[in-house]
């Protein structure tokens, strides 16, 4: 039977098989599927790696957001039901301006007020900081309200027993009212909190480089559509919260003992 052949490089006769040209075009293909699979985990790796990068930013904001907005927001709780008509009153005000107003606006204020309020120059550095004093701003709002509705849901006989027992109004507060306070009032902070992990995407518009904004560039760069720094994201979002959750879940039930 004949055979057939097709011209190659061979060292010898110059011809291949046909069979033997096959097995060479697998080979050849088989390499550069490897090679683009090579490329596209090498990808993937750098772009999860920038994500865990604007991730740690994303922390940032939300740690000292937290810091500061939890005891802010209850001095503020203070004096939503101050006894004062002009504290209550601004205090009012204040709340109901921060609620009412979008996270997002607040952020623009809060980073060119010092420029046209007082005539200061913005540094590069202070987009960061304006993040951070513009969420805390915000956050201390709704913790206030958190407060005072639990402060305002403790029994009056709970506060008649402790002055008969001798505690000050302080002490009152510290080591019977507070405690029963945090206990009620944390699946709602703990919403927030969830709430927040997703907020800090809006510090893109100071250009702050978290997370959402380095999903946000990586897909921009690509040369084709890609949805998958956007589900990358997404994916390191739920495990913040997640993690969030647990957390809490677990603080709550450390706190179960106290019962009203």
């Amino acid at each position: 039977m004949r055979e057939e052949y097709i011209q190659g490089e061979s060292r010898s006769s110059g011809f291949f098989p046909v069979e033997a040209a096959e097995k060479m075009q697998q080979r050849r293909l088989l390499g550069c599927y490897g090679k683009r699979k090579l490329e596209e985990t090498m990808e993937l790796g750098k772009m999860l790696q920038q994500l865990t990068g604007g991730m740690l930013i994303t922390t940032e904001i939300f740690i000292l957001t937290l810091l500061f907005s939890l005891p802010l927001g209850l001095v503020l709780s203070f004096g939503r039901m101050s006894k004062v008509g002009v504290i209550r009153f601004l205090t009012k005000v204040y709340i109901s301006i921060m609620r009412g107003t979008p996270l997002m606006l607040q952020l623009i204020v809060v980073y060119f007020a010092p420029y046209y309020v007082f005539g200061l120059k913005i540094s590069q550095g202070y987009r960061m900081v304006a993040v951070i004093l513009a969420f805390v701003l915000n956050y201390a709002a709704y913790f206030a309200e958190i407060y005072r509705s639990g402060i305002e849901s403790m029994p009056v006989g709970q506060y008649e027993a402790a002055k008969m027992l001798g505690y000050s109004k302080a002490q009152t507060f510290l080591k019977i009212i507070l405690p029963q306070v945090i206990k009620r009032v944390l699946p709602a902070v703990t919403n927030e909190m969830i709430t927040l992990v997703k907020d800090t995407s809006l510090a893109f518009v100071l250009t702050v480089t978290e997370m959402f904004t380095i999903a946000k560039q990586i897909a921009a760069a690509a040369s084709q559509t890609n949805m998958m720094p956007f589900v990358a994201a997404a994916v390191f979002y739920y495990i913040f919260n997640l993690i969030v959750a647990m957390v809490m879940e677990h603080v709550e039930k450390r706190l179960n003992y106290y019962r009203g």
